[in-house]
């Protein structure tokens, strides 16, 4: 468990956005009591984002904070939510507006604690600012794209979370399961994974001979300590600054077991380092 403001996660949580896409009615169920079961606490809920393609049913203005949060205390049947997370930065609305809406959620007892998502490090301190100014709730999380293939957060994210008191969330922690051994170097991606549904050009990025170079050196570093490389994928980033939890999707309840798991390895310092030159 790590602290995320005044929540206790897990160090390994469960990403929703599978249910209703790539894993159906019948499936989920048995993806979230798998994961129950294996004792994760965290499931990961958000706003902003479009809602049936309606410009009216998405964005950050306050009119949709209050709307979204009603509907969304509506369909999980509860009466609050304990972390709620501005899926991404909304340019046409002033940050302030957005956090005042959010404040108002938290004083009412709604939500519980505020988090964003895909926001820059400028962003996070800009946010910062505002509620310390204001004395508003404040953000808790920053939720990223962030895997041991793709660093950039520690560029500008991570070292705002570390500056302002935020817990990270990695989402996409094994780079669309590249990092679980499902693609083969110079094949398609098989059909019904995550990879096999995106454009072709976003997944060629990630099929690239240099992703399976690295994955190689990864994969060694990973089998010569027993694990696996999606071991890896999950204590390093449990490794990194300021990561409360690792946000990780599953189609299958074995999938949740296998990252549950995965979380239990605690790499060292040292072993931290090497990583680092592997990768240079």
């Amino acid at each position: 468990m790590r602290k995320l403001g005044s929540l206790e996660v897990t160090v390994v949580g469960l990403g929703c956005n599978n249910f209703g896409m790539r894993c159906d009615e019948e499936r989920s169920p048995k993806v979230v009591h798998a994961a129950l079961d294996a004792g994760i606490n965290f499931f990961d809920t958000k706003f902003a984002a479009p809602i049936d393609d309606d410009p009216q049913h998405a964005g950050a203005s306050a009119r949709w904070v209050r709307e979204a949060v009603d509907g969304s205390l509506r369909r999980l049947g509860t009466d609050r939510i304990d972390l709620y997370q501005q899926h991404m930065p909304d340019p046409a609305v002033p940050i302030e507006e957005t956090l005042e809406a959010l404040d108002a959620l938290v004083r009412v007892g709604k939500v519980r604690e505020i988090g964003n998502s895909n926001f820059s490090g400028e962003q996070i301190d800009a946010a910062e600012a505002a509620s310390a100014t204001k004395g508003w709730a404040r953000f808790v999380s920053a939720q990223n794209h962030f895997n041991v293939l793709h660093r950039e957060p520690l560029d500008d994210v991570v070292p705002a979370c570390v500056r302002n008191g935020l817990g990270m969330l990695p989402y996409f922690p094994l780079a669309s399961g590249l990092l679980t051994g499902k693609y083969d170097r110079g094949e398609p991606p098989p059909a019904g994974t995550r990879l096999s549904t995106m454009p072709e050009d976003r997944a060629a990025r990630i099929l690239s001979d240099r992703n399976f170079e690295r994955l190689e050196r990864l994969a060694a570093f990973a089998e010569a300590r027993d694990h696996t490389v999606l071991d890896l994928a999950f204590a390093w980033l449990a490794g990194q600054p300021a990561v409360a939890s690792v946000i990780a999707g599953a189609t299958q309840a074995d999938q949740v077991r296998a990252n549950v798991a995965a979380g239990a390895w605690t790499l060292s310092r040292e072993e931290l380092e090497e990583l680092d030159e592997l990768d240079a």
